[in-house]
């Protein structure tokens, strides 16, 4: 792939023991409170972004299509004021709302072609693939404190970074953030 005008970024929460989704794609866990009230905060001087310090500065996305058909039940579109891409082999829709891309190759020229600058990089295997192919610069995770046993992971085997961490903190909600730069990255 050629060399990139954009910055690549991904934003995602996590249970503790790594987990994005859980089993069938159930995201319920992500809306929890676990410990509500408890939880010990941490300021820091270097914070790690947050849903209100990150989405404000994204003008592009990157969907997997298992995460925008998962999206398309949420009932309003939440990305409105955004470029939306679907990185599917055989999705086909009608929504005007999105263009798909059938490889990583295309995805790369058609944010190139679109001028995006700042690319929201979302779904578990989207961003694995990404992160591989060294298309995300920076990775923020949200690491809930609750362990759920079972689903979707953040990382697949193989998979293989060296981050540096730009941000931290702990939020009053027991989200404990970590705003990385990546390094270098790969699949072995």
């Amino acid at each position: 792939m050629t060399t990139r005008t954009w910055h690549g970024r991904a934003f995602l929460g996590m249970s503790l023991d790594g987990f994005i989704a859980g089993p069938d794609g159930d995201l319920s866990f992500l809306e929890s409170a676990p410990g509500a009230g408890q939880h010990v905060t941490v300021e820091s001087a270097h914070p790690a972004f947050t849903w209100e310090t990150f989405f404000p500065t994204i003008d592009t996305l990157v969907l997997g299509r298992t995460t925008y058909e998962k999206v398309l039940t949420f009932g309003d579109w939440p990305y409105a004021t955004l470029r939306v891409f679907v990185l599917s082999t055989t999705l086909t829709t009608a929504d005007e709302r999105v263009t798909v891309v059938r490889s990583l190759a295309e995805l790369h020229q058609a944010l190139d072609a679109a001028g995006a600058r700042e690319v929201y990089i979302d779904g578990g295997r989207t961003v694995q693939a990404c992160l591989a192919l060294g298309l995300i610069d920076e990775l923020t995770v949200s690491i809930l404190p609750m362990v759920i046993g079972g689903g979707s992971r953040l990382f697949g085997d193989g998979d293989q970074a060296e981050l540096a961490v730009r941000g931290t903190h702990v939020a009053a909600d027991g989200l404990v953030r970590i705003t990385y730069r990546v390094l270098r990255s790969s699949h072995a």
